[in-house]
Parts: structure tokens; C-alpha cells; sequence
């Protein structure tokens, strides 16, 4: 383990790169988005960045101030269902142009290990994807280690478990999926399709023109789970540095819903670039951490099988 001076520096470093994180990546990455599909469906309506980031944080705010168990309440209806739709849409439009998923999975393998991505760049393709696959699915972040430790389980280890498949559905499923239709509907070398979610949706409405709707009803959605989600992880970091004073909270709070604000009006590249940097700067001490904490993770885990397969589990009071 560590010697406390040192896991003290270790957790104040990653508190304050989790609270940069909620505020980017967790937040106005997702306000942008949303936006973006709202935009999508009204058209460019004045203002209506500011006034639609402005209703994005009232709505956040009613949701985090009720606390994690309003959090898992809201997110527990929200998630399963758009994963749903969103992931029968991308099977249908798959099964539509079944005989160009193959030559698209080929694609995306040559564009990884071709000699004309090494002479892009080889470090530098590899650093976006890198960037890409952190930002989707947050594996080695530490971020959704919060939330699971909120959890009342007997088993800690069992619990670490079903943690991941978070990345799994994640990016081998939904991930993968989207990618393969981004290429079968050619979205990915049309300069029209634009980028992020509009990219998507253009690749969706290629195939199921009414798409498009739920499509972006759904990315809202995602937004804003994801938003009360990193809020929660956000206000822990902060409590750990600032304390656990209703006033420190709702100084916390206030500011991560300015940022809403703040997410809704700025442009994406922008908002990509800061939402990067928070969330890959709290992977370093928590991926250090990991590999320092690794022999004591693998002793928890080899009694936790033991005691599975002798159905000993440990019940506390």
C-alpha cells in the first residue's frame, strides 16, 4: 500500500483533477451535445444555446439535490431504456447493409495498423484513440469507482465485478456498433455529415429517415444521466478537499451548473480539448495507484473466487 503522506498526495491530486473532469467532460461535453440535438431537431434558432443550457441546468439542479439516491432513481429509468433503442436501430440498419459490415470492420483494422496511419503519425493516431476510448468508457479513470463505492454489498470484490461491464457494453457494443454504421452509410468520409453527434445522426437518417428524433431525444437523454452521474463525482472530490459543509456543496453545485451554461454556448473543439485534458489527468495517479495497489487487489480477488466456489461469502451486519 501507500504510506499515508504519499496516498494523501495521490487522492488530493486526482480529487482536483475529478472536479476539472465533472466540469468537462462530465458536463460540458454533454451540454454541448445535447444542444446540438435539440439544435438538430428546432433548427438554428436565436439564442437558443442560452436558453436551452439555461433549462439543461434547472433540470440538472432538480435531479443532484436530492443526492445519490435521487441520482441512481432518475438514472436507472433512463439508461437501460435509450441503450435499447438506440442499440435495435443499430442492428437494423447493420442487418440492412449486412454484406458491408465486413469490409467495414476490415477498414477500421487497416486504418489502424496501415503503413499510411504510421506515416500520419503513427503516436499521433495513437494518442487520439487513446483520448477517444478514455473519454467513451472512462476505463482506468476512477470515475465510476465513486459511484460503486456508494453501493450496500457484502462483497466489495463482486461489486468491482459488475463494474466492468460498464466499458464493455460500452464501447464493444454501443461503441463498435455506431462505428460500423458511421462507415456502412458512409457518414465517415462525407464532409456534409459533420462531426460528433451530428455525424451520427446523418449516418442513422441515411437508412431510417425518422430516426433522427429519437436519435437525438436519446442523446439528451444520455447528456443528461451522464451530467447528474458526474456531478455526484464531481461533489465527492470537492467535499474531500473543501469538507462536507452544506456550504461547500452549494458553492460546488452552483458552479457545476454554470458550466451547463458555459457548455451549451462554446464551440466543440474547445470544449473537446479541456474536457480531454481533466479526464486523461485523472487516469495518471489512479492507473499509478492501480498498479502500486495490484498485489493486494489479486490477494482480494483469489479469496473471493475460493470462497465462491465454497459458497463461504462473508455477510456483515
Amino acid at each position: 500500500g501507500f504510506p499515508f503522506p504519499v496516498a494523501k498526495a495521490f487522492g488530493l491530486v486526482f480529487a482536483l483533477f475529478c472536479i476539472g473532469g465533472s466540469f468537462g467532460g462530465g458536463n460540458m461535453f454533454q451540454a454541448n451535445q445535447a444542444t446540438s440535438a435539440v439544435r438538430g431537431m428546432l433548427g438554428d434558432v436565436a439564442g437558443i444555446n442560452w436558453v436551452f443550457g439555461s433549462v439543461l441546468a434547472f433540470l440538472v439542479g432538480l435531479v443532484i439535490i436530492g443526492g445519490i439516491k435521487r441520482i441512481g432513481q432518475v438514472t436507472e429509468k433512463i439508461i437501460p431504456l435509450m441503450c435499447g433503442i438506440y442499440v435495435l436501430a443499430g442492428l437494423v440498419i447493420l442487418v440492412i447493409h449486412i454484406k458491408q459490415v465486413p469490409d467495414a470492420a476490415v477498414l477500421i483494422v487497416r486504418s489502424c495498423v496501415s503503413p499510411e496511419a504510421a506515416y500520419g503519425g503513427f503516436i499521433g493516431v495513437l494518442v487520439q484513440g487513446i483520448r477517444r476510448a478514455v473519454f467513451s468508457n472512462e476505463a482506468g479513470v476512477g470515475s465510476a469507482a465513486i459511484a460503486h463505492a456508494a453501493a450496500k454489498t457484502d462483497e466489495p470484490v463482486r461489486e468491482g465485478l459488475v463494474a466492468m461491464l460498464g466499458p464493455f457494453i460500452d464501447t464493444v457494443v454501443i461503441c463498435t456498433m455506431t462505428a460500423l454504421v458511421v462507415i456502412v452509410s458512409g457518414a465517415y468520409n462525407t464532409p456534409e455529415a459533420g462531426q460528433g453527434v451530428e455525424m451520427t445522426r446523418w449516418a442513422f437518417s441515411e437508412t431510417l429517415s425518422w430516426f433522427p428524433t429519437i436519435l437525438n431525444i436519446s442523446v439528451f437523454l444520455f447528456a443528461y444521466s451522464t451530467m447528474i452521474s458526474w456531478s455526484y463525482y464531481g461533489e465527492k472530490a470537492w467535499q474531500y478537499i473543501f469538507g462536507t459543509t452544506r456550504t461547500a456543496i452549494i458553492i460546488y453545485r452552483v458552479i457545476f451548473l454554470g458550466f451547463i451554461i458555459l457548455g451549451a454556448v462554446a464551440s466543440l473543439d474547445n470544449v473537446i480539448e479541456f474536457s480531454d485534458l481533466m479526464i486523461l489527468s485523472m487516469a495518471f495517479p489512479n492507473i499509478i495507484g492501480g498498479v502500486i495497489l495490484a498485489p493486494r487487489v489479486k490477494t482480494l480477488l483469489e479469496d473471493y473466487w475460493r470462497r465462491y466456489k465454497n459458497n463461504e461469502f462473508v455477510v456483515y451486519d
